[in-house]
């Protein structure tokens, strides 16, 4: 979502069966987001996102988007700048959760929204970031298939807590979680309101023995994007998202303190100010989980809103599968890619492999288009080889919602609500960004972006198993060293960051 596009945490694919939908003109082609248009290049593989005449070659903080003749309306409406992405996107948002209510598959809704919201110049893109913030899926957290066969909405709520719990992300990752995180502040940066946030944030930390941060003893603060308390409007989709990512700075870095900063919508404006808030408030890392297409403004949003030298920024990669997403793509944050985790008798306890559970969903990985190559990237083999510009992603963490993570939500969204079970690479970031916080370099030494752990991959536990997609090359197939879904590897104790 540039300058007004909605971002919303991805979504993976929603098994609802169809219900009929308002009778719309579909465009000529559909292709799922981090597929690319036939004849592309393997290694300049990144989201296809067609822009609609009326929209293409503007900016759309400017653009002024009328509905063309083929709409039917009367009188025409005319959307200008920001304010055309709020209304529409909003509206898109609104009229997908209704169709999805009432029992249409995600697929089938997001071609509908795409005509209409295609109708009044809103370009493909945003509607594709804004969309995810409808289906509770893979950015927001996919249902584990073991629990519930139903994709793209959490587990069903349950009296006792299903899922990984803080003790096994710990002792997966070799986490000083006990001793260290003290004096560090994790910004987790959503949009839209959770009015249950702390609540069910120290329900979840009471469950697993972790001690109360709550906003009276000062361990926890909830803010604007512009730093006060008059919150946006709540929206239980992204109460979920909240939740989730409460959770996992919890469970990886018990001790620091959390700063939630809620964006007045998904525009990647209220988004970004949102992060920039989060520095101005003192955060010393910041985990991002949402995303979407590529655009050749990124630059101007890199330098604008996620160039904060000296503060660990991380963001998911995405949950389509091969394919790169933005902010994920920016050379100054680290993106965090997805694996599948599971016991085992190995000395490590543990094994993983890059989370790909179709050829659609899957850790998010490839070449950006936009991004320039950054030097820490330069000497790596399996970057160069594939990419001339940023390769997605940096490094990962659990993420398959088939080995997902326990979560307390209580904010009903779609009849869910309690212990739920959650997956996709919005459970990598902040388990990512908490590990920054347990190192504790943004205190002691200059934090070069995400450059810190090509420094130190010795320190990884290095994923060398599974694809996300047929490319032939590093950028979607785990193996030795770096590689697109899983990056460098998962944490090992907190050497690599």
């Amino acid at each position: 979502m540039r300058g007004g596009r909605d971002h919303q945490p991805d979504e993976g694919s929603n098994g609802v069966g169809h219900a009929p939908r308002p009778a719309v003109q579909h465009p000529p082609t559909h292709r799922p987001l981090g597929q690319s248009p036939p004849g592309q290049s393997p290694t300049d593989q990144r989201p296809y996102l067609p822009r609609p005449a009326s929209a293409r070659g503007k900016d759309p903080r400017t653009a002024q988007f009328a509905a063309p003749s083929r709409f039917p309306t009367d009188p025409v409406p005319v959307f200008t700048g920001e304010a055309a992405i709020t209304e529409v996107l909003d509206l898109a948002l609104r009229v997908g959760e209704v169709l999805l209510s009432s029992g249409a598959a995600t697929a089938d809704v997001m071609t509908d929204i795409h005509a209409v919201t295609s109708a009044f110049g809103v370009a493909r893109c945003q509607v594709d970031i804004t969309y995810t913030a409808i289906a509770i899926s893979a950015h927001r957290g996919l249902s584990s298939p073991a629990v519930n066969t139903m994709r793209g909405k959490p587990a069903p709520a349950a009296s006792s807590p299903s899922g990984y719990n803080p003790a096994d992300l710990q002792k997966a990752y070799a986490l000083p979680s006990a001793t260290a995180g003290g004096g560090q502040t994790v910004a987790i940066v959503d949009a839209y309101d959770d009015p249950k946030a702390e609540a069910d944030l120290n329900v979840y930390r009471a469950q697993f023995g972790i001690p109360a941060c709550t906003t009276a003893n000062g361990c926890f603060r909830k803010v604007n994007q512009s730093g006060g308390t008059h919150y946006p409007r709540a929206n239980g989709g992204w109460a979920q998202e909240i939740s989730l990512d409460l959770d996992m700075v919890s469970a990886a870095c018990p001790n620091c303190h959390i700063l939630l900063v809620e964006a007045s919508s998904t525009s990647l404006t209220d988004l970004g100010t949102a992060v920039n808030e989060a520095v101005k408030l003192g955060a010393t890392e910041i985990t991002n989980s949402y995303g979407g297409g590529e655009s050749s403004a990124d630059s101007s949003y890199d330098s604008t809103y996620y160039n904060h030298p000296g503060i660990a920024i991380t963001a998911s990669s995405g949950d389509s599968g091969y394919g790169v997403e933005y902010p994920a793509a920016s050379q100054y944050v680290t993106a965090v890619g997805g694996t599948k985790l599971a016991k085992d008798g190995s000395n490590r306890g543990w094994t993983e492999s890059a989370w790909s559970t179709s050829t659609t969903e899957g850790a998010g990985s490839g070449c950006s288009a936009y991004d320039p190559q950054p030097t820490w990237q330069t000497n790596v083999a399996n970057v160069t080889s594939a990419c001339s510009k940023r390769a997605v992603a940096d490094v990962s963490a659990v993420a398959d919602p088939a080995t997902g993570v326990a979560v307390y939500d209580s904010y009903s969204y779609s009849g869910q609500s309690g212990w739920l079970v959650f997956g996709g690479t919005s459970v990598a970031s902040p388990i990512i960004a908490s590990v920054y916080a347990l190192a504790g370099n943004a205190a002691h030494v200059t934090l070069t972006y995400g450059s810190y752990p090509y420094s130190n991959p010795s320190s990884l536990n290095d994923v060398t198993q599974g694809s996300t997609a047929q490319c032939g090359t590093s950028l979607c197939t785990a193996g030795t060293g770096w590689d697109g879904p899983t990056g460098l590897g998962t944490p090992n104790g907190t050497g690599g960051f």
